[in-house]
């Protein structure tokens, strides 16, 4: 309830002074609400009833506009967040209807309820205040980096409700003006806020390499940096597993910083295609968002699907071929859904091989085509690529027992190997041999 003395001093400034002499009676009344409330709530009170008198007086525009702006400016000095979201309302219940003659104290009001709605974390309120901020207007020229940080602003807010779909809109309007902005912070605002949009939306490849790109800003913090190569880490794990997913995690792995995050052991080891441990997962899980834990169509988490996905490509490296019944047992699914996710990742061409149904078994490695048109040169193409692998394995036997013929000779010097009637060291001339039907397979 506005107090005695500022209603007395306001019916004063109504009947006795000059239209001439009102400007410089309210600035001192002003001054004298500021400086004498006893209270915010008294505060809050006596500036209502202020910026209401001043609105409904014919001071004019000119005179109006400063009288107004510094009663704004009051209100940001109120210390408690419900007096000062009270006052704020009210102040702009009250400009609302001539708000195309105070655009400047509209938008000061919208953003001290902005900042009040967001102490109090209540960010869809605060964005819907910011909203009502005319950025479009024939009264007063709004430069172009004002206008991006405010609907990077809103997109934010957005984010932290978790509503997409609201703040990808904002962002694709200041995406246009993107390229006019030399502010770096903005810059970084909405790379960032890009990055957390591709994330919210499980686009999780894109996300990684955003956020990656993020982390080398040095406008920013160690911190900072740490915490969006960490955010990098976890989008790439949590992507489909495949090449493109390969070169990212090599790209991440291969950075000097990440051995310092915590996510680290969990790259190494999809980096290197081992199979991760439940256990590994637990932990790691226990770090993710509400929308990375969120489940998918098949009731999966992303998590999980993601796991699944990278374990197949792991077990189709370690082995030739393999069961459907061990497969499902080392992913830790039924045969069916094991089945199911080999099959969509061969469709995909994210793993080579095929299904033979019938012996219930998978075919890891290249798939011999068809005898139609065509199909001559992809025998040849894939026998000759069956000679190198077996090339290379018996060159691998070769030297492994090359080192076991130097070890005994090391432990059993040659002339006494030679006098208790031994035979001549193996080398690899002796035991190269290529099968009559892969080199059939050639020609």
């Amino acid at each position: 309830m506005v107090t005695p003395d500022v209603a007395k001093g306001l019916r004063e400034l109504g009947d006795s002074l000059a239209s001439q002499d009102r400007p410089a009676g309210y600035k001192k009344l002003l001054d004298q609400i500021v400086s004498s409330a006893a209270s915010p709530r008294e505060l809050t009170s006596n500036l209502e009833v202020f910026i209401e008198s001043v609105l409904a007086d014919n001071l004019g525009i000119v005179a109006a506009r400063p009288l107004l702006a510094a009663a704004v400016e009051s209100i940001r000095s109120v210390a408690e967040l419900d007096l000062r979201i009270q006052a704020g309302t009210t102040a702009l219940r009250l400009v609302g209807p001539r708000v195309t003659s105070f655009e400047e104290q509209d938008a000061q009001l919208r953003g001290i309820l902005a900042d009040a709605y967001t102490l109090q974390e209540e960010y869809v309120e605060a964005a819907k205040v910011l909203q009502g901020i005319q950025l479009e207007s024939s009264q007063r020229r709004i430069p172009d980096d004002h206008k991006v940080s405010v609907w990077i602003r809103i997109c934010r807010l957005y984010l932290e409700e978790d509503d997409t779909t609201s703040a990808e809109s904002y962002l694709n309007r200041a995406k246009n003006l993107r390229h006019q902005v030399s502010n770096p912070e903005l810059i970084l605002g909405f790379q960032l806020s890009e990055a957390r949009i591709l994330d919210a939306r499980r686009k999780f490849l894109e996300a990684s390499q955003a956020y990656h790109s993020f982390s080398f800003s040095n406008v920013l913090d160690e911190e900072e940096r740490t915490r969006a190569l960490s955010s990098a880490i976890v989008c790439a794990v949590l992507a489909g597993a495949g090449p493109q997913r390969s070169r990212a995690l090599g790209k991440l792995y291969k950075d000097d910083r990440a051995p310092q995050v915590p996510e680290f052991g969990i790259l190494e080891n999809m980096f290197l295609d081992r199979l991760l441990s439940p256990e590994e997962v637990t932990k790691f899980s226990e770090k993710l968002s509400s929308h990375q834990l969120a489940q998918t169509s098949d009731g999966s988490t992303v998590l999980a699907k993601a796991v699944v996905e990278h374990n197949l490509l792991s077990v189709s490296r370690l082995y030739d071929n393999i069961g459907l019944d061990e497969l499902a047992n080392l992913l830790g699914l039924d045969a069916d859904k094991a089945e199911g996710y080999a099959a969509r990742m061969l469709e995909q061409g994210r793993i080579a091989g095929s299904i033979d149904q019938i012996d219930r078994v998978i075919l890891f490695g290249d798939i011999v085509g068809s005898t139609e048109r065509g199909g001559s040169e992809q025998r040849r193409t894939v026998g000759a690529k069956r000679l190198r692998k077996w090339d290379a394995r018996v060159q691998g036997v070769a030297e492994e027992l090359e080192r076991i013929a130097s070890m005994i000779q090391l432990h059993n010097p040659v002339s006494k190997f030679r006098r208790l009637g031994g035979p001549r060291p193996l080398t690899s001339s002796r035991i190269l041999h290529r099968p009559k039907w892969l080199i059939e397979g050639t020609s």
